[in-house]
C-alpha cells in the first residue's frame, strides 16, 4: 500500500467520511455557519443540499463531532424511500423508543414522551435525516408534523435536511410541501471547491497522516487534480489515492501533472468499460450470425490450443527443474575449485 511506501499512518485520501479530515473550504464555513444558526434557533428545519461526493456526509460527522452531548441529543438518520408511517417508525428505532411497536398513533406518542423528557433533563433534540431526496411527500410531511410537537412555548424537535439537488428543487417547487417550506429557517447548498482550494485541501489530509514531503507535488499537479476533479471532494479523494497508489509503484518522489492526467485518464477508461459492454451487448444478442464457439471446428481448434499449452507447461517445468538440479549439482564443484585454486 502507498502510504507504506511514503510512511503515513493512513490513507490521506480514503473515501469514508472521518471527521478527522473535516477542512473548511469556504462552501462548508458556510454552511457550518448555517447549521450553527439553526442550533441557536433551536426550531424548524435547516436544509443542506449538495452534489454526490459534496461532503454532506462529512459535514454531519463534523456536527455530530463538535455538539455536547449532555446539552443536545443529536440522532442521525439515513432514509431509504419510506412513506409516512415507515417515517415514524424508523424515526422512534433512531431514539430508542420503538420497542417492537407497530402502531402509528403509539410510536408518535412515544415520541413525543420521549422528547419531553429530553427537554426536563435540560438536552434539546436534534434530527438529522441524510438522504432527504429519497422520502416521499407524505414521509417529508410526517417530519413537518413531528417538529411541531413543544411543551409550552419550548420546541422539542429541530430537524436537519440533507440531500442530493433535486430534494432542492422539490423543496422549492411542490406545493404540498408550502408548510413544511414556512417552517425552513436556513438553506444552504454545497458547492464544489475552488481551483485555488485544492492545494490546501489535499496537504490538510496529507499532514494528518504524518506526510513529511515525500512524494512532493509540482504546481501544475494541483491544477490537474482540479480539472479531472472540478472540485467535487469525493472525486478527488478518488484520483488523488489512486495517483499516489501509481507513484509508489514507480518510486516516485515527485508528483507531476503528466501523471495525475494519465492515472485520470486510465480512471475513465474503468468507468466506460462497462458502460460500452451494455452497450454493445444488445447488438450481440440482435447479430444473426451465430456465435463462434457453437461451431464445432472452432471448439475442436480450441481443444488442441489448450492441449499444446499444457504440453508447452509441462515442457517448461521439465527443463527449469533440469536447471536447477544442475545448478545445485555443480555447487559443490565449484567450492572445491575455489578452495583449490586458494591453495
Amino acid at each position: 500500500m502507498y502510504q507504506d511506501h511514503y510512511g503515513l499512518t493512513d490513507r490521506p485520501f480514503q473515501l469514508t467520511p472521518d471527521p478527522r479530515f473535516w477542512f473548511e473550504s469556504a462552501t462548508h464555513r458556510k454552511a457550518m455557519a448555517y447549521l450553527g444558526y439553526g442550533l441557536a434557533q433551536g426550531e424548524g428545519f435547516i436544509v443542506i443540499t449538495g452534489d454526490i461526493g459534496a461532503g454532506k456526509t462529512t459535514l454531519v460527522a463534523h456536527l455530530m463531532e463538535t455538539v455536547d452531548p449532555q446539552r443536545l441529543t443529536a440522532v442521525r438518520l439515513v432514509s431509504t424511500q419510506a412513506d409516512a408511517d415507515q417515517l415514524v417508525a424508523l424515526v422512534a428505532q433512531a431514539f430508542g423508543v420503538g420497542g417492537g411497536a407497530h402502531d402509528k398513533a403509539a410510536l408518535i406518542d412515544r415520541i413525543e414522551r420521549h422528547l419531553v423528557n429530553e427537554a426536563r433533563s435540560g438536552r434539546r433534540t436534534l434530527l438529522i435525516v441524510d438522504e432527504a431526496q429519497t422520502l416521499s411527500l407524505g414521509a417529508l410531511e410526517e417530519l413537518r408534523m413531528l417538529s411541531n410537537f413543544q411543551t409550552g412555548n419550548q420546541p422539542l424537535l429541530q430537524i436537519f435536511l440533507l440531500g442530493q439537488p433535486e430534494f432542492r428543487e422539490l423543496l422549492q417547487q411542490s406545493d404540498r410541501l408550502e408548510q413544511l417550506r414556512q417552517r425552513v429557517i436556513a438553506t444552504h447548498h454545497l458547492d464544489p471547491m475552488t481551483a485555488n482550494e485544492v492545494e490546501p485541501y489535499m496537504l490538510h489530509r496529507l499532514a494528518r497522516v504524518g506526510w513529511a514531503g515525500n512524494p512532493d507535488f509540482e504546481p501544475a499537479a494541483y491544477d490537474a487534480f482540479f480539472s479531472h476533479s472540478g472540485g467535487v471532494p469525493r472525486k478527488l479523494n478518488q484520483i488523488a489515492g489512486r495517483v499516489l497508489l501509481a507513484a509508489a509503484v514507480e518510486d516516485r518522489t515527485v508528483i507531476d501533472a503528466a501523471l495525475v492526467d494519465s492515472v485520470a485518464s486510465e480512471m475513465d477508461g474503468d468507468a466506460n468499460r462497462p458502460r460500452a459492454a451494455a452497450e454493445n451487448e444488445p447488438r450481440l444478442r440482435s447479430a444473426s450470425v451465430t456465435p463462434l464457439r457453437a461451431e464445432p471446428a472452432y471448439d475442436a481448434r480450441l481443444n488442441a490450443i489448450e492441449a499444446r499449452q499444457d504440453e508447452l507447461e509441462s515442457s517448461l517445468r521439465r527443463v527449469l527443474g533440469l536447471l536447477i538440479d544442475w545448478v545445485e549439482s555443480d555447487a559443490p564443484l565449484r567450492s572445491d575449485r575455489s578452495r583449490h585454486n586458494a591453495a
